[in-house]
């Protein structure tokens, strides 16, 4: 009986002693917290509980200061941890998300296909009519909601603008990988689906459930999300959690699966309008060349991400249970969705828990 209790006792303190010390300290039977739906409580948790380098804090602090960030969040486990404003913005203040706000399209789209309304596998012009491109009816008729997802269409990327003159026939759907503003026609899909128009459709499917607030803005040719940065950590705290606030579902977790991971072989860091890290090699908006390695190479591995212009960004990393928020005016006065403020800050936020 002795021996057994020894042999016991030395397997639990070497998994004790094994542990990776990168890994942010949570208490393993903490359960995942959602704030509340109305009104402004939100739990935290103090860098001390999660026994993380205090003295770290204030260079991330400053370099986020100091790189014309506006707002910026940590969420562990859905509790806040840092939460901090600069630059005269404040936590009731909008702010926009430009490309970041493509993954709120993306998980609205299938919101209505777990509603079946739509399929991402049909072709756009079920749902708009032909003509909506300037193709011919084969190359249009090639094109699927789920080309839209992935970036795939086929269509030529040297313009925003939508209409369809200026949707231009550049490859067969499916066959290159090019960042496209035609992706919005997915939320014209949704309304031809859903009989509503794209803003009422979101509001009672997704922001109203999760206690976002915020509006769409139209900017130039774009459609653009705005809305205050808890509003945006809610968000990736849904995703964070697979696509369920609290118990209920929002978004069906087969297609959660589908967008956060590679949905086509040529740019290997791209999900549905996510970019995901980890992978062997990405691609570049406005580039054609295939980049070895990690899209964030001293980020989490398995993190996926909302990236928007003027470093917009929402880093959601499963295995550390963690949501980081960042909103403000551009980094290095670049209008890039990725640069190397990334890079550095990851740096700087993984100096808080080594």
């Amino acid at each position: 009986m002795t021996k057994t209790f020894c042999t016991i006792l030395t397997i639990l303190l070497f998994a004790s002693c094994s542990k990776d010390s990168t890994e942010p300290e949570t208490t393993p039977s903490e359960s995942m917290y959602f704030p509340p739906i109305t009104g402004n409580t939100w739990e935290t948790k103090s860098i001390a509980d999660l026994k993380w380098n205090q003295s770290a804090v204030q260079p991330l602090l400053d370099y986020l200061q100091l790189k014309n960030s506006k707002s910026f969040i940590i969420l562990v486990n859905g509790r806040i941890v840092l939460e901090n404003y600069f630059n005269g913005h404040s936590a009731t203040t909008p702010w926009y998300w430009a490309s970041a706000g493509k993954t709120l399209t993306s998980t609205v789209t299938g919101i209505a296909q777990q509603e079946n309304l739509l399929n991402i596998n049909d072709k756009v012009s079920k749902y708009l009519g032909t003509g909506w491109t300037s193709e011919t009816l084969a190359q249009e008729n090639l094109i699927t909601c789920k080309h839209l997802l992935t970036m795939t269409s086929g269509l030529d990327d040297s313009t925003d603008d939508v209409e369809p003159a200026n949707l231009k026939y550049k490859a067969d759907a499916g066959s290159r990988w090019a960042y496209h503003n035609v992706y919005v026609k997915l939320q014209d899909v949704v309304e031809k689906a859903s009989g509503q128009k794209w803003e009422s459709y979101f509001n009672s499917k997704l922001r109203d459930k999760i206690g976002m607030n915020g509006n769409w803005v139209q900017i130039d040719v774009n459609s653009v999300y705005t809305s205050n940065t808890r509003s945006m950590a809610r968000f990736g705290l849904l995703m964070l959690n697979k696509g369920k606030w609290e118990n209920n579902t929002i978004l069906n977790e087969a297609y959660f699966n589908e967008a956060t991971t590679t949905s086509q072989n040529i740019n290997l860091g791209y999900g549905y309008l996510w970019w995901l890290n980890g992978k062997a090699s990405y691609h570049l908006p406005q580039s054609q060349l295939t980049f070895q390695g990690s899209v964030i190479p001293t980020g989490p591995s398995d993190m996926f991400m909302a990236l928007g212009k003027n470093d917009q960004k929402i880093y959601v990393i499963p295995s550390k249970k963690m949501v980081v928020i960042r909103m403000g005016d551009a980094a290095d006065n670049q209008n890039l969705a990725l640069s190397d403020f990334d890079k550095t800050l990851w740096e700087k936020i993984n100096a808080l828990y080594q």
